[in-house]
């Protein structure tokens, strides 16, 4: 009996032993999973001074707009070196020079940008109109917002062969901005994210009137591949604002509430990223995929679901796309537009994008004929009269 009772004893410290060293090699992995370092993100951001050098911008009484847009975006600049370490800063322009809109666009996609922010003033023919308003990429109905865009645009016709190098785009013609209708912006909602980031802290900490966000057919958001925007700090035709934008501390409270603007939406971007990444630190996410689904159609459309653009091309890897296999290129003027799916009915692209939402939630339907991006409303005119 003492042999039985000493045995047991034995293999219940064997049990225990098993248990504690299984215990332990869990709390170690735990632990392992736990420790590993979520690595920071670099953020690029692109400052842009609007006009400079030969294009004055805006007249006030007594002050030339670019003046008034290198100040102020050289403060956020300033603002955001000191304050966020893991923000690197760029200016298209840091002193009193003359570039193109397309260069400007360049610089920010060359780069690689994260955010590009284009500072400017207000004009306007009545001296009483004040506020301040953020637009982002889009066309709005508005006759205010477009000749807002038509003002902005047209600095091209100070560039050489402007109409060469904007393939015949007309800045003071309507008719030229029915291309913008043709477009959907995909970085649409973390722009209008941070533009309205910029409004609240122009309302709340500068104490300005707030003009809302707006949407304007502006060529240099149009050419920029990441969530932009343009900021319209204030009228120099009043002269209230004028005055304050051409002060130190108004200056320092605009450049503070763009920065902290910029700081918010960082910060709100990088929560998110930590979320996904601490949840499932090695999992790759998959959509399901049709890669032979319909036949191609008599009328040769398809509809597709885009996903990104890039100014530059990338290779066909689904680890490029976020996991998604079945990923196709389309060019289109001076970009990559990036799709995937294939489908001859549209109520199919509907169900597979709402697949694909939680990888890219700014994708949106286009129809393609003939490799080329045509209005969804022809596509849907087409597939009805087949």
């Amino acid at each position: 009996m003492g042999s039985d009772i000493k045995n047991g004893k034995e293999r219940t410290n064997n049990i225990y032993l098993r248990k504690s060293l299984i215990v332990l090699l869990l709390a170690a992995v735990c632990h392992g999973i736990a420790a590993a370092p979520v690595q920071e993100k670099t953020w690029v951001v692109v400052i842009d001074a609007g006009h400079g050098g030969k294009d004055p911008g805006a007249l006030g009484s007594s002050c030339r707009e670019k003046n008034i847009n290198l100040a102020i975006a050289l403060k956020t600049g300033e603002y955001l070196k000191k304050s966020l370490s893991n923000v690197k800063v760029l200016f298209t322009r840091d002193n009193d020079v003359f570039i193109g809109l397309k260069e400007r666009a360049d610089f920010a996609n060359k780069n690689k940008a994260d955010l590009f922010i284009s500072i400017h003033a207000n004009w306007a023919a009545s001296k009483s109109i004040r506020g301040t308003e953020t637009f982002i990429m889009g066309l709005s109905k508005d006759e205010q917002n477009l000749e807002v865009a038509m003002k902005e645009n047209e600095v091209i016709e100070l560039e050489d062969d402007f109409s060469a190098r904007y393939e015949g785009f007309d800045p003071k013609s309507p008719e030229s901005y029915i291309m913008f209708t043709l477009m959907q912006n995909i970085y649409q909602e973390q722009s209008t994210q941070l533009a309205s980031g910029v409004q609240n802290q122009f309302r709340t900490r500068a104490g300005r009137i707030d003009r809302g966000v707006k949407q304007a057919g502006l060529l240099v958001l149009y050419m920029t591949s990441m969530p932009s925007i343009l900021i319209e700090t204030g009228f120099i035709t009043n002269p209230d604002e004028e005055k304050y934008l051409m002060s130190k501390e108004g200056q320092e409270y605009i450049a503070s509430a763009i920065f902290r603007a910029a700081r918010d939406y960082i910060s709100e971007i990088d929560k998110k990223s930590v979320i996904r990444s601490s949840a499932d630190p090695v999992q790759q996410v998959r959509v399901d995929t049709v890669t032979e689904s319909d036949p191609p159609s008599e009328t040769g459309l398809k509809f597709m679901v885009q996903i990104t653009t890039s100014n530059y091309k990338k290779e066909i890897r689904a680890e490029n796309f976020r996991g998604i296999a079945d990923v196709s290129e389309i060019r289109s003027e001076d970009r990559f537009r990036y799709a995937a799916g294939n489908f001859v009915n549209y109520n199919d692209a509907v169900e597979y994008r709402k697949q694909i939402l939680g990888l890219y939630p700014d994708a949106f339907i286009i129809a393609v004929r003939e490799n080329k991006i045509i209005p969804l409303q022809e596509a849907m005119d087409l597939t009805k009269t087949k």
